[in-house]
């Protein structure tokens, strides 16, 4: 029986390279593996195969977490002390140990993932993703280690 949370939502993600007459769509699923509680991972590179392999000049590329304890941003790659300052703060405003009413030990992950957001949408330009000099996407992890997945939508 279908739970009454999860009502309308898909069972399984189609994955694969879609066409009409004016777009053309990729969806993708990547796979990332934590090995901590709180990690900021980049997948740029990832995401930049995902564009190269839908053959899109121009358009978008949306990223979405399907986990309520997990975000995506695009936020400063070449200095790594800029992703230990951004986890440093989220866990001084929103401590792991707290009051919280949702007692299973990850109301923080919750609030965190809330807070980042669970999607980011980045434009492509000639076949390449439109960030800045140092931008980096990450996926960000508020409750592993876990096995987690990022979908990819390239359209254009």
């Amino acid at each position: 029986k279908e739970s009454p949370m999860h009502r309308g939502a898909p069972r399984r993600m189609k994955i694969g390279l879609f066409s009409r007459e004016d777009e053309v769509s990729l969806i993708k699923e990547i796979v990332v593996r934590t090995r901590s509680r709180t990690e900021f991972v980049d997948i740029t590179e990832e995401v930049r195969r995902a564009v190269k392999e839908s053959g899109v000049d121009e358009g978008v590329c949306h990223l979405y977490v399907p986990h309520t304890t997990a975000a995506i941003t695009i936020n400063e790659g070449a200095d790594p002390s800029v992703v230990k300052d951004i986890v440093n703060e989220l866990n001084k405003t929103i401590p792991f140990d707290d009051n919280y009413f949702h007692r299973e030990g990850n109301a923080a992950a919750h609030i965190k993932s809330s807070l980042i957001g669970c999607s980011s949408s980045i434009l492509i330009s000639d076949g390449n993703l439109v960030l800045g000099t140092w931008q980096s996407v990450y996926f960000c992890e508020f409750d592993g280690p876990r096995s987690r997945k990022v979908y990819v939508r390239v359209s254009g």
